[in-house]
């Protein structure tokens, strides 16, 4: 048997092995689960290593030269958005957006869902970029959202196992409409079910999406994507979601948003949800891309067939002030406009942290880290603010919040620490360029990393202390994930796993 089949048989036994259970040192969903708080129980991390000299890296990984995801752990399989730049399949050339399923023993390929462009509007599919989504593991399904807005379901052992169907196209699905249909091989993904988010609610997305699921019950919870078209100052589906709910078993859409977002998106909707239970009751936080948070009840176990609109327990507007009508007159304007949430909110004892501001290319030098009662009802923009903590320039990032800290990055490039009940800030740090990825919290250290390449290690206290500062010889765009012992380290072009 070629030694390549014989690769595919171990991933395949380990998959079948971890397909039923997932480990609780994992990390099955970009942050922690339901909450989003991007913290991580794992201990005995390392607090020094060097990717220069290979000390303390276990492998490392190509990813092509565009990732922008970061990682997702269920048992021996690391899950990772790439491109196709160095294709790993010669069947697969030009370029695709890829999901990675890799071996976490030493980083060989086990699958990949590989998804041909778009099309016809780059801005709709942006060319080069890997699949920015991380993806959301349950059980033995893998969900995900493509390139092309399809949220699909996939088996965790991939097509090594056969094809589970009912969806059994997956040769048309990884091929161009102009090109032959590639006959599947056991190194290709296996498609469950698909859902075509433009198609089934008329979303017109922008640039790629970017979606962590989120899964609650039977169902599951994401954004739509919905944004700007190339002109960057006109929303083509201002009637759109901005979130939706699918049945996680059939892909079925359960329910969708009814807060008329569209006309107020000032860019696109990047941001997840999150989950938690205020007052014996599991509501679901949204962060919208007008800058609003949204709480919706979390829906009931048996929904009936129609599809329903998600019932607002709370609106939280960040930026009360910021324009609300005909907010693309300020595209560029770096002064003045309106705001967008582009991290997730936090759900931490009644309270949500998100951070809010202006956006990374066209808005305002303008954001803040916020505090909000979870427990009021209505529009609370009024009631529930508790703290409200200046950021310098956008943020993108998903708090952390340990130890009664709460520690977020910013556009600029600084780390904040700041006190969880209060917002009294306790210190900055300088780490360089740009942060696009989140703080991690773990083994009471906090890791972060730049888009210059420069990686540091804090004490998870309110007093500065620096562990470690190190430099990847490429771009960090992602957050760092913490599992089985191991953390990962997400750069443009490798994934390093280091113990």
């Amino acid at each position: 048997m070629p030694v390549r089949w014989v690769r595919m048989l171990l991933c395949a036994l380990g998959l079948i092995c971890a397909a039923h259970t997932v480990l609780a040192a994992d990390q099955p969903q970009w942050g922690e689960r339901e909450t989003r708080n991007m913290v991580s129980g794992e201990t005995g991390l390392p607090a020094a290593f060097d990717p220069a000299t290979g000390d303390h890296i276990l492998w490392s990984a190509p990813l092509g030269g565009g990732s922008y995801s970061s990682p997702i752990v269920a048992g021996v399989k690391v899950f990772i958005g790439a491109n196709n730049t160095d294709p790993r399949d010669p069947r697969h050339k030009g370029d695709r957006g890829v999901m990675l399923c890799l071996n976490g023993k030493d980083g060989s390929l086990c699958w990949q869902l590989v998804v041909p462009r778009t099309g016809g509007d780059d801005y709709l599919d942006w060319p080069g970029i890997g699949l920015c989504s991380e993806p959301t593991i349950d059980g033995d399904r893998v969900y995900t959202v493509t390139n092309r807005s399809e949220v699909v379901c996939l088996d965790l052992n991939g097509l090594a196992n056969g094809n589970d169907g009912p969806y059994t196209d997956e040769g048309r699905h990884m091929t161009p409409a102009d090109q032959p249909a590639i006959e599947p091989g056991p190194t290709d993904a296996d498609i469950i079910w698909l859902y075509d988010i433009r198609a089934g609610v008329g979303v017109y997305p922008h640039d790629s999406q970017h979606v962590s699921i989120l899964v609650d019950g039977d169902y599951l919870y994401l954004n739509t994507g919905n944004g700007v078209d190339n002109t960057h100052v006109k929303i083509r589906a201002p009637e759109a979601p901005s979130l939706i709910v699918l049945d996680k078993k059939t892909g079925r859409l359960v329910a969708r948003d009814g807060e008329g977002i569209g006309p107020r998106i000032f860019h696109c909707t990047w941001s997840s949800p999150s989950v938690g239970e205020v007052n014996g009751k599991r509501e679901v936080f949204f962060g919208g891309a007008d800058g609003v948070v949204y709480a919706f009840n979390a829906l009931s176990p048996k929904m009936p067939e129609a599809v329903q609109t998600l019932e607002r327990t709370w609106r939280f507007d960040c930026d009360p002030t910021g324009p609300k009508e005909d907010v693309h007159r300020f595209s560029k304007n770096t002064h003045e406009g309106p705001s967008e949430i582009m991290g997730m909110p936090v759900f931490h004892k009644n309270r949500v942290y998100v951070t809010v501001g202006g956006d990374i290319w066209w808005g305002k030098h303008q954001a803040w880290l916020k505090c909000i009662d979870a427990t009021k009802t209505g529009d609370v923009t009024e009631t529930a603010a508790l703290w409200s903590y200046p950021l310098e320039r956008y943020s993108v990032a998903t708090p952390a919040i340990v130890n009664g800290l709460v520690f977020v990055t910013d556009g600029k490039g600084t780390l904040h620490c700041v006190d969880a009940e209060t917002g009294q800030p306790y210190w900055t740090h300088d780490v360089g360029n740009a942060m696009w990825g989140s703080a991690l919290a773990a083994d009471e250290k906090i890791y972060v990393g730049s888009r210059d390449g420069v990686f540091m290690i804090f004490a998870a206290d309110k007093i500065k202390s620096v562990l470690l500062s190190t430099k990847f010889p490429d771009e960090i765009n992602g957050t760092v994930t913490a599992a089985n012992g191991v953390i990962y380290v997400p750069t443009l072009s490798r994934l390093y796993a280091i113990k």
